[in-house]
């Protein structure tokens, strides 16, 4: 059987979660960088609203939203028990207010926003995250699982806008959190550079060891 293809961009947080949902659950890929100013033909023709990341199955219909790859990839394996550990109410928050005082923080010129005011109005969801995490260390319980995942991406986008600001905060549960997710081996496999993909390119497998 033919692997699934993944569309993808290295530093974009919602791909960045579906590749560590594809890394642990060991579901290999067709791995096809994507340079966002020259997005491909094939990526557009199977997805056409242009977002990554794009997950082209060999026996199911496309999947382009990031949160769907997770589940998908899960659902077939999940030897960690991620799917037990998934928040859907924290991880629309996360998706919805959220990431919109992120991206006018991050991009204050795009959105014509008041970056210190969106980025006040984050912390209160930043907040909810470190007291939940006081209690056992992750965000489902004492181990990681989906929620971790589908999140952490975006507090890391956050923090890094300004990091000595936000390694000043007395959030001392969520920035060492960050850390251990930031220098987990998982992640460290799931962010390997891979040149943009262009047609006739030689095949990338996405296949990291989770370990």
């Amino acid at each position: 059987m033919t692997e699934p293809v993944l569309y993808s961009f290295r530093r974009c947080p919602y791909a960045m979660r579906a590749r560590l949902a594809l890394a642990i659950s060991g579901t290999p890929c067709t791995l096809r960088e994507v340079k966002l100013a020259a997005k491909p033909d094939a990526m557009l023709a199977a997805s056409p609203k242009g977002t990554v990341p794009v997950l082209v199955p060999d026996d199911a219909a496309v999947i382009d939203e990031s949160i769907d790859i997770m589940r998908w990839a899960l659902a077939r394996n999940d030897p960690e028990n991620w799917l037990e550990r998934d928040d859907h109410a924290l991880v629309a928050a996360n998706d919805g207010a959220f990431k919109h005082d992120l991206d006018r923080y991050k991009y204050p010129d795009r959105h014509g926003s008041d970056p210190l005011a969106h980025r006040e109005s984050a912390l209160e969801f930043l907040g909810g995250l470190n007291a939940r995490l006081a209690a056992h260390g992750q965000l489902g319980g004492t181990r990681r699982g989906l929620t971790d995942a589908a999140i952490f991406p975006f507090v890391r986008q956050f923090a890094a806008v300004d990091r000595d600001w936000f390694d000043a905060l007395p959030l001392p549960h969520l920035q060492k959190w960050l850390a251990g997710h930031l220098e987990s081996p998982l992640f460290r496999a799931i962010m390997v550079r891979h040149r943009p993909w262009a047609e006739g390119d030689d095949p990338i497998r996405f296949a990291p060891d989770p370990a």
